[in-house]
This record gives C-alpha cells, sequence and structure tokens, in this order.
C-alpha cells in the first residue's frame, strides 16, 4: 500500500521549517510515500528542490489573515487529493490546514511546532488547544517546545520529538583568502558569524555590543551578520551609534552561506527563544565551535564545554568572554569544533528525521 500524505505550509521561503519539510518530502521512500507539498501564501527558493524532484507543489493562494476563500479552496484541492495523511507545519498551516483536513474526512492529521512562541495571543493559543484534540499527533524538533505548549494547556503525550535533520556540509570550494578579500578583510581576521533573519528574536543587539567589547580586547574579530528582516535599518543605525562599522559586517541573504562557515572561528546564536535552529546546527557540522544562549531548543544541541558554550541570554560579556577563550587556544577550538560535527552526524542527521517520520506515519495509517 503507497500512502499518500499531504503537507501543507504557509510559505517555501528560506527558512528552518521550509528546509526540513524540503528534506523530509524528498527523502520520503518514493515505492511506500506518494508525497505532495501545498502552499498557503507565497513560494519560495524550495519550490524549485521540490519540483526537482518531481513533488507536486500546489499554491493555494491565501492573501489575508483571515481568508475564507482561500480556506475553502483549500479544503476542495484536500478533497480532491484524498490523502491519507496531512501534515501541517507552523501556525498558518496548522490552523487552515488542519480544519481544511478534518472538514474533507482526512482519517490522520499531523500538525508540526516548530518553535517556542510566546508572540501567540490568547485566541490564537485556543485555535490550538481545540484542534490538538482531533490531531494524532504533534510533531516537534524539541523538548523545549513540548514544555512550552503542555503549560498552555496541550498534553505533553501529544507531541512526538523529531529533531531537525542536517547533512555533512559541502566543500568549501573557496579559500578563506578569497573570502576575506571579497569582504575586504586583512589576512589576520578572525570571523566570527551569525545567521538568521534580522527581527527581534535573534537579539542581534546583544551580539553586536558583544563584538565591540571584543573589539576593546583585541584587534583582529569581525562579526559576519548572514541574512535580512525587519530590523536592519535599526540594526545598522545601532551599529553606527556604538561606532563599530568596521568591526560588524551585514553581508544580506546569501545562497552560499554554507559554504562560508568552515572558514568561521566561532558562530554564535544570540537568540532569545528557539525551537532548534538550523543554522545552529549547520555550523555544528561545518566544524566550528559555537557560543550560544542557554534556552531549551539549543541545549539539545550544544553540549557545554565540549561542542561550544551557552550563556545566560542578553549576556553580551559573556558571549565575549567565551569567544575570547576559543580565539586564544586554537587546540580547544579545534576539538570542540571536531565534537560539534561528530554530534551532529551521530544523532541528528536527515536520514534518522526522515526514518522516524515514516515510522510515523506507517504507525497511524497502517
Amino acid at each position: 500500500m503507497t500512502i499518500r500524505v499531504l503537507q501543507i505550509i504557509p510559505t517555501l521561503v528560506r527558512g528552518g521549517a521550509e528546509k526540513q519539510l524540503t528534506l523530509l518530502a524528498g527523502g520520503l521512500p518514493r515505492d511506500e510515500f506518494d508525497v505532495h507539498v501545498a502552499v498557503l501564501t507565497h513560494s519560495g527558493p524550495h519550490r524549485q528542490t521540490l519540483e526537482d524532484q518531481e513533488i507536486p507543489v500546489t499554491l493555494i493562494g491565501k492573501r489575508w489573515k483571515i481568508d475564507p476563500a482561500a480556506y475553502w479552496k483549500l479544503r476542495r484541492f484536500i478533497g480532491r487529493l484524498g490523502p491519507d495523511l496531512v501534515h501541517t507545519w507552523i501556525f498558518a498551516a496548522n490552523s487552515y490546514g488542519r480544519q481544511a483536513a478534518l472538514s474533507a474526512g482526512v482519517k490522520h492529521v499531523v500538525a508540526g511546532e516548530r518553535c517556542v512562541d510566546p508572540w501567540k495571543a490568547w485566541h490564537e493559543l485556543a485555535i490550538d488547544r481545540r484542534l490538538a484534540r482531533r490531531t494524532d499527533r504533534i510533531v516537534t524538533n524539541s523538548t523545549g517546545v513540548v514544555e512550552f505548549y503542555a503549560e498552555k494547556g496541550i498534553p505533553a503525550e501529544k507531541f512526538e520529538v523529531i529533531p531537525n535533520g542536517i547533512g555533512p556540509a559541502p566543500e568549501p570550494l573557496r579559500s578563506r583568502e578569497s573570502w576575506l578579500t571579497e569582504l575586504g578583510l586583512p589576512n589576520e581576521a578572525r570571523l566570527i558569524g551569525a545567521v538568521g533573519r534580522l527581527w527581534p528574536q535573534k537579539r542581534y543587539k546583544d551580539l553586536i555590543w558583544a563584538a565591540d567589547l571584543l573589539k576593546s580586547a583585541r584587534d583582529d574579530v569581525h562579526l559576519l551578520i548572514v541574512g535580512d528582516g525587519p530590523q536592519q535599518e535599526r540594526l545598522v543605525e545601532y551599529r553606527s551609534q556604538i561606532d563599530i562599522a568596521d568591526r560588524v559586517h551585514f553581508l544580506g541573504p546569501r545562497h552560499d552561506v554554507l559554504r562560508l562557515l568552515p572558514h568561521l572561528d566561532c558562530f554564535w546564536l544570540g537568540s532569545g527563544y528557539e525551537g532548534q535552529s538550523n543554522a545552529l546546527m549547520e555550523a555544528m557540522a561545518a566544524g566550528v565551535p559555537v557560543v550560544a544562549t542557554d534556552i531549551a531548543g539549543n541545549r539539545d544541541l550544544v553540549m557545554p564545554e565540549a561542542t561550544g558554550y551557552l550563556v545566560p541570554v542578553g549576556n553580551s560579556a559573556e558571549f565575549a568572554r567565551k569567544t575570547q577563550q576559543l580565539l586564544n587556544d586554537d587546540g580547544l577550538a579545534r576539538a570542540m569544533g571536531e565534537a560539534g560535527r561528530q554530534r551532529m552526524m551521530d544523532r541528528f542527521s536527515i536520514e534518522q528525521m526522515v526514518d522516524r517520520h515514516a515510522a510515523l506515519y506507517r504507525q497511524l495509517v497502517l
């Protein structure tokens, strides 16, 4: 029996959930699973990856936060497709997709909560609780997400923790010197990287301030910030206000970040909350020692004193101090980077992520 699975997600932009869906859809065994993807709002670069693997992608065209027309279009699509199981990802898809699937008579519904979500209002949490009662399982990537939603009234036993999958780091292709030349940096520069959307969750001001503290201790450190987002102008202005434009560099969104990572001396993640950071996992897979905030999602990944350091949220001085330890001891940095790389390959492979989803789907449908 072939199991027809419909994955529903708001967009296919470059984001953690979008990447994991793409990896999962492409990795499920074709002789067992007939996989389809529905995108609620708008497409993105992952669509081409899916279509290259001959996975059908349907754009629903949701235009407004509350869009009845999009709901009915999705419901009709589900009715025509007749999936055995629907798996929705993050809030918009979890609400529209679950309700549409249940209304269309789909027997098995799985939701995906990918992050701790303190932004949700009471009515959004009420929707989550209501739909959870008719959901077979809620897949998440982190024990921290389970704890968050259990406190909001969704039973912990509803959740299935399946960590994100990460592949081996690609070959760098370009030399460190080539990168330094492109960035206009001296050969002796020590590089710290931070990758992610420029918005409040990621607390980039803390990282810029940490870079300023390091500047007072040494003259070779440069912070490279990769990504874009609504806070970009404000962060650039903040960089100028504290007079550190010579050490903090905004690189914008880049398609080649995976090939930059191996050339970093340290990776930073300053988030106030996370589910399970793909950027952090990619840095560890590239053999880069990390300094990250001591929050639930990061605790599942970073082994303190072994693969990097965990520091309190907002503590820029501790970010600087731990990074200084790594920059002053190349042997320690190499050992931590290698331990992180090995941990990603042993515990967080794409194959393990796909296998666990496939086992869950079989358990529910067969």
